[in-house]
Parts: structure tokens; sequence; C-alpha cells
């Protein structure tokens, strides 16, 4: 309390009784993959595909990361975090090395002791091609040659007299002069071995080079694992809070290019829910393994992979996209589009919605058309279907969890109950080094009753009314003597959550006429 000592009118500041908790976010997704481009084990927040293109590089054929990220935030995703795997810090042993990002990716062509390249890269760049012809000055230098570019959409440039080798004249020297006028190409000396000083004469285009397998041989189960002390792999992510899934679509990749078996790939799976545990406010979202059938992939859930957790959930079949790398549809896995949906149903209903019943955007096929016999066995363990309805697409149908235990038997409990969790452990940071009495408990019970409260407004809570959907309890009962000594306060709170509707059952019966027995 301030002292006054002398007479005098003062203000003083007081803090309102209620602090107001604020919900967190419930939709930021981590993929973890192969890239052309960009940096390794370094969690890097996207929020936008030209961000992803800029950093990454593009599609890439036999990956599915860039496919994975393009579905999320094409299907209602809005931003994200990406963790290349691979480089210097592989612990596999394989001789081939990861693509390095340095390596050009504009169209270029090889003339003479010089590389041309192209100034734009990408799509955006022109068809170019170069032409070589006799020099038409009057008194051209040995050796000396006539240069000609030609590009899409731009007049051509013509350098005469030029002299295409190193030892040339400063003044006339192909790549001092061309460097310094040019806005189509830029000339590089070779660094080839066999590169020649000799230009032979004719007319060639530059061609765009091959991309760069970004997928290093031989990479184990640590690679994707990784170390969350070194922040390498998905076990970086521990360092990202504000993560609430976690996708590992390139672990098939893996698998499909016999880098890894299905062992393997189980014990990286195992180690994902492992880690969405541990954190205790993300869900893993799983991939079965590609090309099964309906009794195979309950086989290799059931006997294979035994998984049981309330942080992960399990998606098949495979859906057929579009990959610009191919020209060509491709089947990849649909934890990438699912992640989006999840973020769009939060963006439009709730955490508290289950993310099912929601269109597939991009997906054209599915790898597996099932039946609802197949189905109806399917469903019990856990195995989240997408299905194909004819008048209304490619559909998520399930929103289970791989939990056995029934009270976490819906994903959208387990990550409401995330929400809840997270958002008052943030919001009663204050409560911290406060003195422990009745005025303190009384304080905590407003500011929960007045988050829960809005929750329930939401309709993420069941019951007519706020006294039936929650409680919360701090008083002398839940602080003992013995707990106030040890520092503590504890707080009980209890919900009543929304369950989906998983079910809907209609009763036809027939009945006599002349008796009404429609209600209002």
């Amino acid at each position: 309390m301030p002292t006054y000592l002398s007479p005098g009118v003062y203000v003083e500041e007081s803090e309102a009784g209620t602090r107001p908790v604020e919900g967190v976010g419930t939709a930021v997704a981590a993929f973890v993959g192969f890239a052309a481009q960009g940096p390794y084990n370094t969690p890097t927040l996207i929020t936008n595909w030209t961000q992803f293109t800029q950093t990454f590089g593009d599609f890439v054929e036999n990956t599915y990361l860039a496919h994975s990220v393009y579905g999320y935030l094409a299907n209602g995703g809005s931003a994200c975090y990406v963790v290349r795997i691979g480089g210097n810090g592989a612990q596999g042993n394989g001789s081939k090395e990861p693509a390095k990002a340095e390596l050009p990716a504009s169209p270029q062509l090889a003339i003479g002791p010089y590389r041309l390249i192209a100034v734009e890269s990408g799509k955006s760049a022109p068809d170019i091609t170069v032409e070589v012809v006799d020099s038409k000055d009057d008194n051209p230098p040995a050796d000396a040659v006539k240069l000609i570019v030609h590009a899409t959409g731009k007049p051509p440039e013509e350098y005469d007299p030029v002299v295409p080798k190193k030892s040339g004249s400063k003044t006339h020297n192909l790549m001092t002069v061309v460097n310094a006028i040019s806005t189509t190409v830029r000339v590089e000396e070779a660094t080839t071995s066999g590169a020649v000083e000799k230009v032979e004469k004719g007319k060639q285009a530059l061609e765009r080079p091959a991309p760069p397998d970004p997928s290093p041989q031989s990479l184990d189960a640590d690679d994707y694992v990784g170390n969350a002390a070194e922040r390498t792999g998905f076990s970086g992510l521990e360092a990202v809070d504000e993560v609430t899934m976690v996708a590992v679509p390139d672990l098939m990749s893996a698998y499909q290019q016999g880098d890894l078996d299905l062992e393997m790939v189980q014990t990286v799976q195992l180690a994902i829910i492992s880690h969405c545990e541990q954190m205790g406010d993300r869900v893993a979202i799983l991939d079965a393994p590609p090309g099964l059938n309906a009794q195979q992939v309950k086989e290799w859930r059931v006997e294979q992979a035994g998984y049981d957790s309330k942080y992960a959930s399990l998606y098949w079949p495979w859906p057929k996209v579009f990959d610009p790398a191919s020209g060509t549809n491709v089947f990849v896995p649909p934890s990438g589009l699912v992640a989006g949906i999840w973020g769009r149903n939060d963006d439009t209903r709730g955490v508290h919605k289950a993310p099912a019943n929601e269109v597939v955007r991009g997906a054209v096929a599915l790898q597996t058309q099932i039946t609802k016999a197949e189905h109806d066995l399917l469903n019990p363990v856990g195995i989240n279907c997408l299905r194909a309805f004819p008048g209304r697409g490619i559909r998520v149908w399930g929103a289970r969890t791989i939990s056995s235990d029934p009270a976490w038997r819906y994903l959208n409990i387990r990550r409401l109950f995330n929400y809840l969790e997270e958002s008052i452990l943030i919001g009663t940071q204050w409560v911290v080094f406060e003195p422990n009495d009745r005025e303190l408990w009384a304080r905590i019970r407003r500011t929960i009753n007045a988050f829960l409260v809005n929750e329930w407004r939401k309709g993420a809570l069941f019951g007519s009314t706020p006294g039936e959907a929650f409680y919360v309890k701090c008083d002398d009962e839940t602080n003992p003597a013995e707990g106030i000594d040890a520092g503590q306060v504890l707080c009980e709170i209890g919900v009543a959550p929304v369950k989906p509707a998983e079910f809907v059952i209609f009763r036809l019966s027939q009945f006599s006429g002349g008796t009404s027995l429609v209600s209002e």
C-alpha cells in the first residue's frame, strides 16, 4: 500500500477482480520431410505457398512434403512449421549426399569456357536460345564471334564482336560484355575440367537442370525422430509451443523407395505418438501404408501396428491429387490434406466440432473405394476413412483417435481438452506468487468461470445451463493447510464436452390413421 504523508488528492490504479483467459490457437501443423532446398532441421514458419516455394523449392517427384503443405493450405490451413530432414546431420550411412541448396534451378547452357544462366528462375523463366555466328564487325579481334540471345517476349540481344575465351581482351570478353548489358542471361566461368575455349557456331537452347533428389539414401529412424537437445527431426518441435498437430508424410516416401521397412515405419510412428503424448498439447496425424485393401489395412492396424493413444489419429486410404512435378495425378498420404481440414473445421465451427463430413479439396480419386460393410470393420479400430459419395465428393468420414479408452474415443474431445488446458495454463500465469488465500481462490474461480461460460455459449460444452456444462472448485476443501504450506493452489475443473453424433438413427414404424402423433 502507498504511504500518504501530506494532504492532497491521490489517484491509484487497482486491478479488476477477473482477468480474462484468451483461447489459444488450435490449428498449427508441423510437417517433417524432404525438400529440394532450404535449411535442415530448422522449424520454419510457413503461411502461404509462395513462401514455401521460396524457402524449400517446388514439388519434387517421389516425395510428399510439398504435396502435404500445399494440401494443408488448400484445405483451410493457415500456418504451419516445416522441418527439412537429411543434410549433414543425417545419421544414415548411405553414400549418396543430399541435395545442396545452392545448385542453380534456372535454365542454363554451357558455351565454351562459360555457362550462360537465365536471370529469371522457376516457372516464370522464359524460353531462351543463344545463337553464335561469325562476327560482322569490320575489324574483329581474333576468334571473335557474334552472340545473339533470343528470349520469349523480349527483343533479341546482340553482342558483336565478343571473344569467347577467358584470355580475351577485357573490352571484348564475352562474360564481361554480356554481364554488363544483358537483362536476360548472366555468364559464369565453367567449373568443369572439360571446358574448352572454342565455341561451336549454331543455335542452342538453355535447358533447365533436372531437380536434385532431395532424399538422402539410407536414412534410419533416428533421422526422422531426431534429438530435442540438438533441435533435429520432429523432436526439435519441442521448442515450438504453437504446434498442435504433427505429420511426417515423407516417412511413406522412404518406405516406398525401400529406405525403411515396415517395422522401421512403425518405430518412427510410435516415436511421433510418444512426442505428442509427452508434449500434451498436440495430436499426431498418422498415414497408413499405401496400396493396402480394407482387410490388409485392418490387419496392419490391429496385428502389426497395435497403437493405442489418445494423442494420435490414423487416416486411410490415400487420395489422388495433381502432381506438377510429373504432370500427372499421383496418390499422396492423406495427413497433409487432413491437417488442413482440421484447420478449416476449427475456423468455421470450432475445435469442439468433429473434423469429419468435410470435403477433401484437391482430391480427384481414392486409392481404394470401400463399401459400408468394410467401413464397419475399420471404424471400430480407429481407422478414419476417406470415402467418395456420389454427388457429394470425397469426404473425411471418421473422427476417432486410436485409443481404446471410450472416454477419449473421439478426436474432437482430445483436441478440445488440449485447447482448454493450454488456454487456462497460459491465462492464469498471473496467479504464481500471489498470496494464497480465499481472495485468490475467488479470483481464480471468477477467471475460469468466465472463460468456460464463453466456451459453453459457443456450443463446446454439453448442458442447458452453465451449471450443467462445467464446475470450478477452488476453496478450503481443495486447498487444505498442508497444501498451502507446500506452496500449492489446487483448482478442480470439470467439463462436459459435446460428443459427435456419429450414429444417426431414425426409427420408423407404421401406425393406424386417425390419431395425430405430431407434436409441436
